[in-house]
Order: structure tokens, then C-alpha cells, then sequence
């Protein structure tokens, strides 16, 4: 089992899974299967991602999007080099699109019980993150304790675009953010649903890919920012995945100067709370160094070392996306661009290639 790279050790922070949905099927309740338009001809029980992944023929790398399982998993990992992983979904990235509760609740619940089954359950180098239904946040606050307390999840995705559109600060969602607070989980935050983004009718695909990914995340940074979810739960810890760094870098330009000129009038208390003399750039910083946000990167971004000398190195977890747009041959590649990139310290390489995954998801015994 080979689990350092060059040397190094490297905990991914953001890896897939390749769902087996006829074993997520037989997971549901009875009163679900045969029933329903969704599994007639063999369909998924998740809503399709949105119609920009649909009719449209591009290439991507050799063995991207491989339909692997826990054996093919493992093989990528010692074929890098990587001492664990922790997996998100790949078919509940659209989980948010989900209008019934009661279809929400039950499908959260059988796919957390697939991947426990699957992987969690055969190999400690596989750690999760859960569904949980944010269209009941109280239901998905008792899903999220199920998950973390009794079947060792490290937290939970939520999706960047929320449920059904609502944005992630909104109040309904506190029993969640309480929740995560309390167990002391990751919550994290994960695109991959591009409809509603002013692109509904752009192509090719891979300007969708390019923007999709970081709109969805300073949207959601921005509710998270904004409505004070860091103020309001300190002991929450929120990772944005998928979207690079270089829009961490206009988030907090633009909320700075937005702010500036447009103080909210709060006689509520609902809104994010600035120190004395504190920009919201300022206040995006602290919050990084106290450990409350953490951003995926997957190798030598072009943005990386300036993101560091903003922000400092606390919040940068490597991704390794497998096997979405990726293979094993393309994150070595990016791996060794990172161990070769001399405007990054030993500290920051080692913050960014496992420490910062560590303190996010609490893997003190990795």
C-alpha cells in the first residue's frame, strides 16, 4: 500500500463516488420502488444534474468518469501515492433539485446507507461525506447526527446552490448549521447543477464547467458571509469544493467594497458582525484563521500563492475530483506542479496536501 507521494503525505479531501444505483434502489423503502416515474427503465432516484450536462459530445481524459468502485478506488490511491480519501457523491451533486421531502429524507437515507455499506464500512483509508435533506432542515439535522454519530461520517454535503434555489443563509437552514456545530462535522459545499446561472443556453460545455463551479460557490459564500453563519455558529466549519481558489480572491475584493458603500441596516442582528475597524476582507481572513472556512484546490492553481499571501495557507485542501474530469495520470501531474512550485513554502505545500483536511475534517488519527 503505498501512502505518500515523492515522499509527502497527501490526504484528499475531495474525491467521488461512482454510484451503483440499482443497490441504492433496493435500499429505499418498498412504497418508493416500482412506483414512480423515477425508476421506470431502469432511472436514477436523483434529479438529473441540469440540461448542460445532457446531449453533448466532448472528450475528456482516458479513464475520466471510470465507473469504479471500493477495489478500483484503493488502486488509484496507491497508484498515486495518497494515504486516504474522502468521498462526496457524484449523482447527489443535483441532491438540492429534489422538491418532495419525503423523497428527499428517504433518498439521503439510502444513499448514506449504500456508502457506509460500500466503502466506510471495508476500508478506514475511505471516509465520507453525507446527503441530508435540506428540504426538511430539521430532518436533515437528525440525519446528519445518524450519519456522524452512528456510522462515523466526517459531516456532510450541501449543495452550492441550496435546496431548490434557497441560498445557504437563509434561516430555515439553522437546524442544520446547530447540528453540524454540535457534533463538531464538515459541512461542505459542493457544485456540479448549473441551470439558473445566465448560461442555460451557452456551449460549449466547457465554459459551463469553467463558470458553473465558482458562481455557485461565491453565491453561496456570499449568503454564508453575509447573513453571519460564522458569527452565529463560531464552532461550525464550512469547506467550498470544486471551484479553485482565484474566486476567493474576487469574493473578498468585491464584498469588501460592496460593504463599503452599502452597510445593510440591521436592527435585528441578522447579518454578519464586523470588529472595530474590519473590512469584510478582514473579517474573511479571521475566519480562515480561526478554521471556520477551508477551499479546494486541485494542485498548482494559478491563483494559489496569491490566495496564500491573503489569506494565509489555512484554508487550501487538496482535491482530488477523481474520477470526474480526472484520471490518475492527470493528478500526478498537478501533484508534482505543486511539489515543484518554488513561490510555495514546505509549510504550504504540507498545510495544503494534508494538514488543512486533518483539522477540516477532524482525521486526527490518519
Amino acid at each position: 500500500m503505498a501512502t505518500s507521494f515523492n515522499g509527502k503525505r497527501i490526504i484528499d479531501g475531495d474525491g467521488h463516488v461512482m454510484e451503483d444505483i440499482a443497490a441504492i434502489w433496493k435500499l429505499m423503502p418498498p412504497e418508493y420502488v416500482g412506483k414512480s416515474f423515477s425508476d421506470i427503465r431502469g432511472k436514477s432516484p436523483f434529479p438529473p444534474l441540469d440540461h448542460l450536462h445532457s446531449a453533448n459530445r466532448h472528450f475528456t481524459p482516458r479513464g475520466a468518469f471510470a465507473n469504479v468502485g471500493p477495489e478500483g478506488w484503493e488502486e488509484f490511491l496507491d497508484a498515486i501515492g495518497i494515504h486516504s480519501t474522502v468521498l462526496y457523491t457524484s449523482a447527489g451533486l443535483s441532491f438540492g433539485k429534489l422538491v418532495s421531502k419525503d423523497w428527499a429524507i428517504e433518498l439521503a437515507r439510502a444513499y448514506n446507507n449504500w456508502i457506509y455499506e460500500t466503502y466506510l464500512s471495508k476500508n478506514r483509508r475511505f471516509r465520507a461525506m453525507g446527503l441530508i435533506p435540506l428540504q426538511d432542515p430539521k430532518e436533515a439535522a437528525a440525519e446528519l447526527k445518524r450519519i456522524v454519530s452512528e456510522l462515523g461520517f466526517v459531516g456532510a454535503m450541501l449543495p452550492s446552490t441550496g435546496a431548490n434555489m434557497a441560498q445557504l443563509g437563509d434561516e430555515r437552514y439553522a437546524p442544520i448549521y446547530a447540528e453540524a456545530e454540535r457534533l463538531g462535522c464538515a459541512l461542505g459545499i459542493h457544485g456540479g447543477a448549473h441551470e439558473g446561472m445566465l448560461m442555460d443556453d451557452m456551449s460549449p460545455y466547457a465554459a459551463v464547467n469553467a463558470l458553473g463551479h465558482p458562481i455557485g460557490q461565491m453565491v453561496a459564500f456570499a449568503a454564508i458571509v453575509f447573513n453571519g453563519i460564522f458569527d452565529k455558529y463560531p464552532g461550525v466549519r464550512i469547506g467550498f469544493l470544486e471551484a479553485g481558489c482565484g474566486w476567493l480572491l474576487t469574493a473578498a475584493e468585491r464584498f469588501t467594497r460592496s460593504w463599503a458603500s452599502h452597510v445593510q441596516y440591521d436592527p435585528r442582528g441578522r447579518f454578519l458582525k464586523l470588529h472595530d475597524g474590519e473590512s469584510v476582507g478582514d473579517y474573511i481572513a479571521r475566519h480562515v484563521d480561526e478554521g471556520r472556512i477551508f477551499i479546494g484546490v486541485e494542485g498548482n492553481e494559478l491563483t494559489i500563492a496569491e490566495a496564500i499571501r491573503v489569506v494565509g495557507n489555512k484554508p487550501f485542501v487538496y482535491s482530488s475530483d477523481y474520477p470526474h474530469e480526472v484520471d490518475a495520470e492527470t493528478c500526478r501531474h498537478e501533484l508534482e506542479e505543486l511539489d515543484e512550485n518554488t513561490s510555495l513554502s514546505a509549510e504550504d505545500k504540507d498545510a495544503i496536501l494534508y494538514k488543512n483536511a486533518m483539522r477540516f475534517y477532524q482525521l486526527a488519527g490518519d
